[in-house]
């Protein structure tokens, strides 16, 4: 994984320049935002998330606008959206995911940016601030090799999803829970998961970076029934993911389709 955290500086729009601006933008708002919780008290959790929020989404679009300036961005923290048609470049991102694991001091929160083409998120960087990692497709890394044992089904810590429950019981699987989205598929690259299924419905921004990364990376990532994920479709809701090694996906399928 690069560690290069200078400004991509270049306007050019090669499709290696913005792998290197993903990256850019990741850190960058990584940076601020421990640089933020190292500076708040830890009681005040309910002004480090809004802060946090805030101020990623300012990193991240200020950055983008200045080497991108005739891309639109898709934020969960903008005011307004852009029109989305599937017919062009589209940055997706997601300035602070898993805020309320950012505000407890948890480790596991991520950032996202992703830029989608026609429908395809074909550039991504997710960024794991407490650990100082950025997984991007500007170097993507090889699944991890897989543990012994069961299944890991990585889920929500507060709200596990029913079929994922019903899911790991008919694998012989163990459950995992974790934060924010982004810490679970790269919980899935990293080989500390096996599979991460989401049916509670999620927005485009969760996951086009992870998803991303994860194709890079040599994962299986799809819809529940097995279509492809597509995104910059006009509205940003996208029910639901299916993220997990390439080996299992089949019988993962097969296990959802009953």
């Amino acid at each position: 994984m690069p560690d290069d955290r200078s400004s991509a500086g270049s306007s050019d729009s090669t499709s290696a320049g913005d792998h290197v601006l993903a990256v850019a933008a990741a850190w960058a708002a990584a940076d601020v935002l421990m640089a933020l919780r190292a500076e708040r008290p830890a009681r005040d959790r309910e002004r480090l998330a809004s802060d946090g929020d805030r101020r990623a989404h300012e990193t991240i679009t200020r950055l983008l606008g200045h080497e991108r300036p005739g891309d639109p961005v898709l934020s969960e923290e903008a005011a307004d959206h852009p029109d989305l048609d599937r017919h062009g470049r589209l940055w997706i991102v997601d300035p602070l995911d898993g805020t309320r694991e950012f505000s407890e001091g948890r480790a596991d929160f991520a950032v996202h940016v992703a830029l989608v083409v026609a429908g395809v998120p074909v550039v991504g960087a997710v960024a794991l601030p407490a650990e100082d990692v950025v997984l991007s497709t500007a170097d993507p890394v090889p699944l991890a090799t897989r543990r012994d044992g069961p299944p890991r089904l990585v889920v929500s810590r507060t709200r596990p999803p029913a079929v994922a429950v019903r899911l790991a019981h008919e694998l012989g699987g163990e459950l995992v829970p974790m934060g924010s989205a982004g810490a679970k598929v790269m919980a899935v690259v990293r080989g500390d998961a096996d599979i991460y299924v989401h049916a509670g419905g999620q927005y485009q921004w969760d996951s086009a970076a992870p998803v991303a990364v994860a194709l890079a990376a040599g994962a299986h990532a799809t819809r529940l029934d097995g279509s492809p994920l597509r995104y910059d479709d006009p509205d940003p809701w996208l029910p639901d993911l299916l993220v997990c090694r390439p080996e299992l996906a089949a019988t993962v399928l097969v296990a959802l389709g009953r």
